[in-house]
């Protein structure tokens, strides 16, 4: 199934020092525990943000990330956690606008690009989640979550193929096999439209370079 990143962690240095990619903000602790520190580099506000989208509160949620972006328009971090409220309440086109932003703004960060996906594979777009997942990966190379949406993005293409290719024979064995073999997989673990939280593993920082002015 194609899945979808719930969260970038950024950690900045003084002077827009370092980025560290694909962490998320800890789950709920059980009752009668103390919340843990917000991650590196997540301020206390998003971290309470991101909770709150967890949680399904996403008015509070906005009212955060709102807060956050007022201090600084260009956050990173704050306007991917917009993004996942605009997918989360079906507002797509105003999902697609705020990740392909940060795409030209941030080009180093993958998440924007593998969220992309998810939206342009819910279209049947194929075609379109192939080209941002490509764009992940060379971000990024170690990034588990990609690699795993593009094996199934390229399973959707080659089962489309398979399809075309009986379609003008119908007496292809090769083609049915295939297609059978695809669609099983399927079968056992079904893609869905709604986008899936991950948990990414940290990887090791990279440098971040000074926010443009805004335009």
């Amino acid at each position: 199934m194609i899945k979808f990143a719930r969260c970038i962690i950024l950690a900045v240095a003084a002077l827009f020092g370092t980025v560290a990619i694909g962490q998320q903000a800890p789950p709920l602790p059980p009752a009668g525990t103390l919340l843990a520190p917000p991650p590196p580099g997540l301020s206390a506000g998003l971290a309470e943000a991101s909770r709150l989208i967890r949680d399904g509160d996403y008015a509070g949620a906005t009212a955060k990330i709102d807060a956050a972006l007022a201090q600084n328009a260009r956050d990173p971090q704050a306007r991917f956690l917009r993004g996942i409220v605009q997918t989360d309440q079906g507002d797509v086109d105003d999902a697609m606008a705020t990740y392909i932003a940060l795409t030209e703004d941030y080009p180093e960060l993958p998440e924007p690009h593998n969220n992309l996906a998810v939206i342009w594979a819910q279209k049947g777009r194929y075609d379109m989640a192939k080209t941002e997942l490509e764009t992940a990966l060379a971000a990024r190379p170690d990034y588990a979550v990609a690699h795993e949406n593009l094996g199934d993005v390229y399973s959707r293409l080659a089962a489309a193929e398979y399809d075309r290719a009986l379609s003008l024979d119908k007496t292809n064995k090769s083609a049915q096999t295939k297609l059978a073999l695809v669609r099983e997989l399927y079968a056992v673990a079904p893609s869905s439209n709604a986008p899936k939280p991950v948990v990414p593993k940290p990887t090791a920082t990279k440098s971040l370079a000074p926010p443009k002015p805004i335009k």
